[in-house]
């Protein structure tokens, strides 16, 4: 059976998101999430289900009384009861692929926790549930008898069989290995079977301060066929400048799956943002495409309205909206690390 991975704009049928509760994740900065979340899920629900995994019914109380607050449709919610570890669902659900046909798969891929923290049990049962509730078998993306390790904010694709990721992220054989021995090879066959891509660019390195070492979601993404909006810092003396001048030279250089040039566009990056002396993945970047609206995390930032501004000409159909991440970013990750949409199917 062949495979596509949909590009983000496509129509979606839902999004997926986890109701917060790991405090460690915002530590000393937890009180403020639920609302930032609240906001997140009440744009995406003008437009499309919004499935919202809860850890007990206390849980979702708490959930009910945040969403009521800000007058959310409830008949876009459904609530699923999944004890978790984390929320980052870009990363531990289930990939959403179709078939020739328009119909929906879900392909499981291992989830370690960016090779980095010991508690992921929990969130490795995701796509079991989400396989359950939507009543969708999962297959298992195994290559050389095993389950191929791979996190939804390491790679963007256009939905055109060009697939774009880091050398830093998924080849580094010493900090965060993902799938020890693997080469690009490797890779580029596990993602022509499971994802139908014909093409993948590697680019060097991810931005200073993301702890997933290199998602591709913080540094460039694709926002039609055939144009990425590329990170660039303007400063020579910050430690992103060269990180993204070399991502760009890369693809300047390269082509997509038909052979055709990319159109570049530069995205700025916001002043670093700093919290208890670390350095945090601040990034536009870090926006989620949904059916209603392009959700883009802000900084309080000059050049939060460039960002935006950027955006809306490149979907001029969709609201673009701000939504404030300063807090959010002390996670280490913002909009796009939180959500995965669920392709509608066509048939």
């Amino acid at each position: 059976m062949k495979f596509r991975l949909p590009a983000e704009w496509e129509k979606h049928e839902a999004t997926w998101i986890g109701w917060p509760f790991n405090k460690e994740d915002w530590p000393g900065k937890f009180q403020p999430i639920p609302w930032v979340f609240a906001e997140i899920v009440k744009k995406i629900s003008e437009g499309e289900l919004v499935y919202i995994l809860i850890q007990d019914e206390t849980h979702q109380n708490l959930a009910t009384q945040t969403l009521k607050k800000i007058s959310v449709d409830f008949n876009q919610i459904i609530f699923v009861h999944q004890k978790t570890d984390r929320n980052w669902l870009r990363d531990s659900a289930p990939f959403f692929v179709k078939d020739e046909r328009g119909k929906v798969h879900l392909i499981r891929f291992g989830f370690n926790a960016w090779a980095k923290y010991k508690n992921y049990k929990l969130d490795q049962k995701i796509p079991f549930t989400i396989s359950k509730v939507l009543n969708k078998n999962l297959i298992e993306a195994n290559y050389k008898d095993k389950l191929v390790i791979l996190e939804g904010g390491a790679i963007d694709i256009n939905g055109y069989g060009t697939l774009i990721a880091t050398e830093e992220c998924l080849l580094d054989e010493n900090i965060q290995v993902r799938n020890k021995g693997f080469t690009k090879h490797d890779y580029e066959k596990v993602f022509k079977k499971y994802l139908g891509i014909e093409k993948t660019i590697w680019l060097k390195k991810g931005i200073v301060g993301d702890d997933t070492h290199g998602h591709i979601d913080d540094v460039c993404r694709f926002v039609n066929k055939n144009t990425i909006l590329l990170c660039s810092e303007k400063n020579p003396a910050d430690e992103n400048y060269k990180i993204l001048l070399e991502n760009k030279e890369i693809l300047q250089e390269e082509r997509l799956a038909d052979g055709s040039r990319i159109e570049i566009i530069d995205l700025p990056m916001p002043e670093p943002v700093y919290f208890e002396n670390q350095r945090l993945p601040a990034s536009y970047a870090n926006f989620y495409i949904s059916n209603a609206c392009v959700l883009v995390p802000t900084f309080n930032d000059v050049n939060d309205r460039i960002a935006l501004g950027i955006l809306s000409e490149l979907f001029p159909d969709r609201k673009v909206v701000g939504i404030h991440a300063v807090d959010l970013v002390w996670g280490l990750g913002t909009i796009h690390c939180l959500t995965h949409e669920q392709p509608a199917e066509e048939l």
